[in-house]
């Protein structure tokens, strides 16, 4: 049965009629047009599903959008609009943290969310924020010397 469920989706009210059990990974993909926010395991294994609620890492794979009524989701899309992305998306590009491309709106999140509650993690920090998402290349290296530079470079921001 489906039931109207209104939420902030990247700083704008949305409303969507649809069954409160669906996983808000489908309702972003298919009804919102929000394609960065990607399916890998679909059992909340790998994190390519990330987003935030309420500033929080979650998978959107494992998430019932009937839950989300009231609350903030930030996606890769809307958090592209963010200095902090910009930050980001620097330090990743120069440390090579971005090889296939999948997993790396997750692990843009991932960071995200571990910057926003510890903005100068140490190296243990940053794996273990980054331990819910999967790189499939192997990257792990650059994905945590990536984030290291973003908090450095982005000092305040955070």
């Amino acid at each position: 049965m489906a039931e109207r469920i209104e939420f902030v989706l990247n700083g704008r009210n949305v409303a969507v009629e649809t069954d409160p059990l669906r996983r808000l990974l489908d309702v972003l993909r298919e009804d919102l047009g929000y394609t960065g926010t990607k399916e890998g395991c679909g059992e909340g294994e790998c994190g390519a599903c990330s987003v935030l609620v309420d500033g929080r890492l979650v998978n959107s794979c494992l998430a019932a959008v009937g839950t989300l009524a009231g609350r903030e989701v930030m996606t890769i899309e809307g958090f592209r609009e963010t200095e902090r992305f910009k930050v980001l998306e620097r330090a990743f590009g120069e440390a090579g943290a971005v090889q296939c491309g999948f997993c790396t709106p997750g692990m843009l999140l991932a960071g995200e969310a571990l910057l926003r509650r510890n903005p100068q993690p140490s190296e243990t920090e940053i794996r273990t924020a980054l331990s819910g998402n999967l790189c499939r290349c192997t990257g792990y290296g650059m994905i945590v010397a990536a984030i290291q530079d973003a908090a450095q470079r982005g000092e305040g921001l955070w």
